[in-house]
């Protein structure tokens, strides 16, 4: 009798396996290499790899549920465009770019950046703007130390979204300064995400609640579920200081967790239009994870009437609820658009098959390509797929390298000391398509050149990853990169 009962329960776990490969390749229709892998994954794995699926795979009501995200935001961004304000007559000037194709950024020689600039403005909806004020911080410690100074100093409003936010020194730091300001009639709302902040105990929230703040879940997971994941870490404050960047809240962002060690990461406080850009997208966002929604007021977006030729910028968001994949072709575009050197500082480095190409193009076109990935992984499979992916591109010309005085998070790419892009989509598949990310794209050489300053300094702190080092490594890495560059679609 039980070995019957064993056997049926097998069987429709066979049959689930055999439903789920249906799924896979009739109804929800990936990419060729992703669906590939997961009929492997299937077939290979006939009793539990259903399993898997539902936590890294299925899509369920995705269309259903960001397309009417993406219908309402994109009513607020044609709102937002409406505002009477100094930025939104730079976006007017956007608009006639839009069918003049003038030359707006107005850069000696590199007319060509324009059609970057189109790009980011036709697929991502990002305005350029042109007199922001950017302070850059390499270092958790300082950056929190200037975040919690301007939240104590807010009149109006704190908007703050992040994918991680621990119960340890930091989170409660900033949560208390969250707590004082609601205590002081700031208008005070919180976005975390739902797994990454699934360990989080609630109870961390309770005293800013308590005094009137508001916290908004962004997809509180029903089950283990990694996928669409709000990975911004962003922050606005009275609609004249904004935060965007790579590092989350917690100890670990301050290399005072001994697994990591000294954290490496890169965030940008601006001053200026952009930061409209920034409530505009925390909004969007507020609106789909509460139900008290924002409307566009104005008190949200305050003009900068002071400052003049600053930084031009433009913010891109991406994510499932987005037409097109904007972060990842602005990558691309940037890549392609390189005349003499692309620096590149990801934790992961995953890329589609696209933006692979582009880089071993421009390395065997003379470019000088160089690109940074921890030697202190955090995630087994992507640092596999990671040394897989460079391997080939050692044989292009590019220069690789491991970070090894702790985990470098950075995730950061400058082209020709001219343009940067900063932000939190890292340099992998699971950015490019699956998570909500937002970045920076800067068209500065004062800035450019700090990011790149910072690189080559980190250049002492690494090992560089040779052909000889490569052709050593061991048979144990040799198959495990093999099984984590199969498995790359997936992770």
């Amino acid at each position: 009798m039980i070995g019957q009962i064993v056997q049926g329960f097998f069987e429709i776990l066979y049959i689930l396996n055999i439903l789920f490969s249906i799924l896979i390749i009739f109804y929800e229709r990936k990419n060729p290499s992703s669906t590939l892998t997961w009929i492997l994954v299937l077939v290979f794995i006939p009793y539990f790899g259903f399993i898997l699926y539902l936590v890294l795979g299925f899509e369920g009501r995705k269309y259903l549920v960001f397309f009417d995200k993406s219908k309402k935001d994109e009513e607020l961004y044609n709102q937002f465009l409406k505002l009477n304000t100094k930025s939104n007559e730079s976006m007017s000037e956007n608009q006639i770019m839009r069918l003049t194709m003038r030359n707006i950024l107005n850069i000696p020689g590199r007319e060509n950046l324009n059609d970057l600039v189109y790009l980011n403005y036709i697929s991502g909806d990002g305005v350029l703007t042109t007199n922001n004020r950017v302070k850059i911080y390499f270092d958790g410690t300082k950056k929190f130390t200037q975040l919690i100074k301007d939240i104590d100093e807010a009149q109006d409003y704190i908007h703050i979204e992040y994918y991680i936010v621990r119960n340890d020194s930091l989170g409660q730091m900033i949560v208390n300064a969250l707590e004082n300001a609601a205590l002081r009639g700031v208008e005070v709302k919180m976005i975390i995400d739902g797994m990454g902040c699934q360990f989080t105990p609630k109870k961390l929230f309770k005293p800013f609640i308590n005094a009137g703040g508001k916290l908004g879940i962004f997809l509180p997971p029903l089950f283990v579920r990694i996928n669409y994941r709000d990975h911004r870490k962003i922050c606005i404050i009275d609609g004249k200081k904004g935060y965007i960047g790579g590092f989350n809240i917690g100890d670990e962002y301050l290399g005072k967790v001994k697994r990591f060690g000294k954290w490496k990461d890169t965030h940008i406080r601006i001053v200026g239009d952009a930061v409209s850009q920034l409530e505009l997208r925390f909004i969007m966002d507020w609106n789909f994870c509460s139900k008290e929604p924002l409307t566009l007021e104005k008190k949200y977006f305050k003009p900068v009437w002071n400052l003049e030729n600053g930084a031009k910028m433009q913010i891109i968001s991406s994510g499932p609820d987005t037409k097109w994949a904007n972060i990842q072709y602005s990558y691309f575009k940037m890549i392609c658009e390189a005349e003499k050197s692309i620096f590149i500082e990801t934790p992961y480095f995953v890329p589609d098959q696209s933006i692979f190409e582009a880089l071993r193009i421009q390395s065997l076109s003379g470019i000088d390509v160089r690109i940074i990935i921890p030697a202190n992984p955090d995630h087994f499979f992507v640092y596999g797929a990671s040394l897989s992916y460079l391997g080939q591109l050692l044989k292009a010309g590019v220069k690789c390298y491991q970070y090894k005085e702790g985990f470098i998070h950075s995730k950061l790419l400058m082209v020709d000391g001219v343009m940067s892009s900063v932000g939190t989509a890292n340099m992998d598949i699971r950015s490019f398509e699956l998570n909500f990310e937002i970045n920076a794209i800067i068209y500065d050489k004062k800035i450019t050149e700090e990011f790149e300053k910072d690189f080559m300094d980190s250049l002492q702190y690494c090992t560089e990853i040779t052909h000889e080092w490569y052709n050593n490594r061991g048979i144990i890495i040799k198959i495990k990169e093999s099984i984590s560059r199969l498995l790359s679609p997936l992770i």
